[in-house]
């Protein structure tokens, strides 16, 4: 099993004939991904250069491939209007790649795309990815490994680093979650940590946060209830109070946001925080180690 992207997937991928549409439709067909429709206003009836049909609305796009997820690659003014949309139509999983979607839209989206009973990843984010299975996104696929290892991170090129050292460790992933690394994301890492909980191919989770906001806080509570191991980097350490860095919800307001506060608080909930990226592999399989025997110590009994 895995969580969100599996063998059922079927993407429409809104703004497929963009150049960033484009190209990440070709890479997510390269990995064996269903892409079945596209979704550009005013040029329905076309085909794309991948063979994959396009139509002018997302209600055409469903009820003509029964697509059950949807990636977007439209430009931020259209953005909000595209997810709607999506959430709408019935689709299940809504993946915003679009950078620059105003704070204000999403406090309303969020609600909205959640009364439609979908799920919103993004925006500002990679997409999620079960190796071996499906790529929904724009990570490098070659980082990526099928096993048993779940990833959620608010930042793209720490997940592909982390990765890639899991993968050389020989400790592969179930799925790759990037929820993104604005202010108001549509999932948090609590939503995602409740998932992989309950998926039976997940057997630890490593959660990538960074400075900003208090949702790693959030998920150490959480952390400190599972039953499946969670290990954890937070990345920003060295930034000065009131500096943003990168993502817009990465900054600190005094005490507020900051890496020190998001570590004590996932160590007080036992979660093994990394110093470093290198530092997570071994940890893992420190985790995976303990879950191992405290299973085989149940059974005993």
């Amino acid at each position: 099993m895995s969580i969100l992207v599996d063998a059922s997937t079927r993407v429409v991928v809104q703004g497929i004939t963009g150049r960033e549409g484009s190209f990440h439709t070709a890479e997510m067909l390269r990995y064996g991904t269903p892409v079945v429709a596209g979704v550009v206003p005013g040029k329905g009836g076309t085909t794309t250069s991948h063979g994959v049909p396009v139509f002018d609305t997302m209600e055409e796009a469903v009820a003509a491939t029964g697509a059950n997820t949807s990636i977007i690659f439209v430009p931020a003014p259209f953005a909000t209007d595209a997810i709607l949309e999506a959430a709408a139509c019935g689709v299940e999983v809504i993946i915003a790649i679009t950078d620059g979607v105003p704070i204000q839209d999403m406090i309303r989206v969020r609600l909205v795309v959640r009364q439609y009973g979908a799920t919103l990843i993004g925006p500002n984010c990679p997409g999620v990815i079960t190796p071996g299975v499906a790529k929904v996104g724009i990570m490098p696929a070659g980082a990526f490994s099928p096993g048993h290892v779940g990833v959620v991170s608010r930042s793209g090129t720490l997940t592909y680093e982390i990765v890639d050292s899991l993968t050389r460790a020989g400790l592969g992933q179930s799925t790759c979650v990037g929820i993104g690394g604005d202010p108001i994301p549509g999932t948090s890492f609590v939503d995602i940590l409740r998932l992989f909980e309950a998926d039976p191919n997940t057997h630890a989770v490593v959660l990538i946060g960074e400075i900003g906001g208090s949702d790693e806080e959030q998920a150490a509570e959480l952390a400190r209830t599972m039953q499946t191991p969670v290990v954890a980097f937070i990345g920003g350490r060295s930034a000065p109070p009131g500096k943003r860095m990168g993502h817009a919800g990465a900054i600190v307001s005094g005490r507020s946001g900051t890496a020190q506060a998001k570590v004590e608080a996932l160590k007080a909930a036992g979660v093994p925080v990394a110093d470093t990226t290198g530092e997570i592999p071994e940890l893992v399989r420190t985790a995976l180690a303990s879950r191992s025997q405290s299973a085989s110590q149940t059974i005993a009994r």
